[in-house]
């Protein structure tokens, strides 16, 4: 099943052309690595595909209908974005992860004992719980994207999208997050889309590649992109 479906959309990054006519699917079960050079049109493409900008015109669809249709709430029911800008004010941790929770909390976001334990699941799964209450400016880079990530996975939308994930982490802490999407990919059957630099991290474990190159969107598995 789609979980995601994009039919030829144009997108401009101020006067640039950034995305030409791309059209794709990604299903649920799946992890897409996006790579590409710098100032291609990545973060672009996925800000379309998140719907925090518009494609000059085509369409974006989640499983839920097109996405200019959903209303706020619905799209925070669809996908979870980590994006590389961000302001952490002076949240703790657990603050910031309980954010994921916002679309299923109601007028007065008070946390029932399920979202707690999604909460504490998702900071578990990104191996953050010991951080919990310390104050997201005070952490380091890597620390603080492990946090985002574990507020999207506290989110539970079907798709995720993620913008230079491992731009902060150390060899080791970028093989276990990769590990961790593909698991939420197969094993919790969410739609991953991830845009990287990191291209052995997109060879091992990405169920299929998008290249990304003046516009066009070129689509293959590891093997025949990698080719």
């Amino acid at each position: 099943m789609a979980l995601l479906k994009v039919d030829d959309i144009h997108v401009y990054y101020g006067s640039i052309h950034a995305v030409k006519g791309v059209s794709f699917d990604v299903n649920e079960g799946e992890i897409v690595t996006l790579i590409g050079a710098n100032g291609a049109g990545k973060s672009t493409l996925l800000r379309t595909l998140s719907a925090f900008q518009s494609p000059l015109s085509g369409r974006v669809e989640y499983a839920a209908g097109d996405v200019a249709g959903l209303s706020s709430a619905e799209l925070a029911r669809c996908v979870s974005v980590v994006l590389t800008e961000n302001n952490f004010a002076t949240l703790t941790v657990k603050e910031l992860v309980s954010l994921g929770r916002t679309p299923y909390t109601g007028f007065l976001g008070r946390l029932t004992s399920a979202d707690k334990a999604v909460v504490e699941a998702a900071m578990e799964r990104m191996g953050v719980a010991q951080l919990a209450g310390r104050v997201v400016t005070a952490l380091s880079d890597g620390e603080r994207q492990k946090c985002l990530i574990a507020k999207a996975i506290a989110q539970q939308t079907p798709l995720m999208l993620l913008d230079e994930p491992t731009a902060f982490l150390d060899f080791r802490s970028k093989v276990q997050l990769f590990r961790t999407l593909r698991a939420l990919a197969t094993d919790d059957g969410k739609a991953v889309v991830v845009s990287t630099h990191d291209i052995e991290m997109a060879l091992r474990f990405a169920h299929k590649l998008w290249l990304i190159c003046d516009g066009a969107l070129y689509e293959g598995s590891a093997q025949e992109l990698a080719t």
